[in-house]
């Protein structure tokens, strides 16, 4: 295992930030609907304690999610969305005004009002750019942008694409993908393999079993593995019950060189980060 963190800069909001270990991304519904209940945040009260709590446990960023995208799921309208991230953004901006955002939308319009009238720093795009303006908005509002792997628009078709080598050909499409962004003038890519999108149990421990590989992209690599199916399917538990398996995942994430996780329950998260750069780093803890 090579325990090298590649450490990289992100223009977050304006200012240039370098960027020196893994990161933790805290993730903030303002959905009904999303397939872990317990991420679920319905009013102002909720929007506020939640945020707080991603920063206090360790979260380096607010994901923000208008629309769920769980397989099965309803695709919200586009008003709606916009209104309730919008109204999430306000109330986020008043209780941590310093917080990084990133906002978890594959509509075009959602990302440009969030940026331009919240600031928020990061668009976390789980359709691969399906928007058309998605690309040349990100391009002008000269922001990250996380590029996932999926089958498309959420919700993702229930048959999934047929892969003779999951790894290979989804590291193959996120390379063309990033070149793509690079020329339109998007500085910032961070790469998710898009674990759970269109993909079996079986391929996604393959991807994470292949997740070193993804370095050759050259860019920050996010691992969103949190309470999902190829947790809970493997062991015939719930989502509710998940957070020791998530941990695993995390932890194996890190090892084979995951730069960011995208989380529910950051403090775990966190805690494994803080564990796992002991190791790599070889720090002694002065209170044994």
């Amino acid at each position: 295992m090579d325990n090298e963190f590649r450490a990289y800069t992100m223009n977050l909001g304006g200012r240039l930030v370098e960027i020196g270990g893994p990161q933790v991304w805290g993730i903030l519904n303002v959905t009904p609907d999303s397939f872990y209940a317990g991420s679920r945040c319905a009013d102002v009260e909720t929007v506020a304690t939640r945020a707080r709590e991603i920063v206090v446990e360790g979260g380096s960023v607010i994901d923000v999610g208008g629309c769920s995208t769980r397989p099965g799921g309803d695709a919200v309208a586009a008003d709606e969305e916009l209104r309730r991230v919008l109204d999430a953004l306000e109330v986020i901006r008043a209780e941590v005004p310093d917080a990084v955002i990133s906002v978890d939308t594959y509509r075009a319009r959602v990302a440009q009002e969030s940026v331009e009238r919240y600031g928020a720093c990061i668009i976390n795009d789980v359709s691969g750019g399906a928007d058309p303006e998605m690309f040349r908005t990100v391009a002008e509002l000269r922001v990250p942008y996380v590029l996932t792997h999926s089958g498309g628009i959420p919700p993702v078709p229930a048959e999934l694409p047929e892969y003779e080598d999951v790894a290979a050909e989804v590291l193959e499409w996120l390379a063309r993908k990033v070149d793509m962004l690079h020329g339109m003038g998007v500085c910032d890519v961070i790469a998710d393999p898009g674990f759970g999108f269109g993909k079996s149990v079986e391929q996604n421990y393959e991807l994470l079993r292949c997740l070193r590989a993804f370095q050759a992209l050259d860019v920050p690599v996010l691992v969103g593995v949190s309470r999902k199916s190829m947790i809970y399917r493997a062991l015939g538990i719930s989502a509710e019950e998940s957070l020791n398996g998530t941990t695993v995942l995390n932890t194996m994430a890190l090892a084979e060189g995951a730069q960011i996780l995208r989380v529910h329950d950051v403090k775990a998260a966190a805690e494994a980060v803080r564990l796992f750069e002991k190791t790599r780093l070889g720090i002694k803890d002065s209170k044994q």
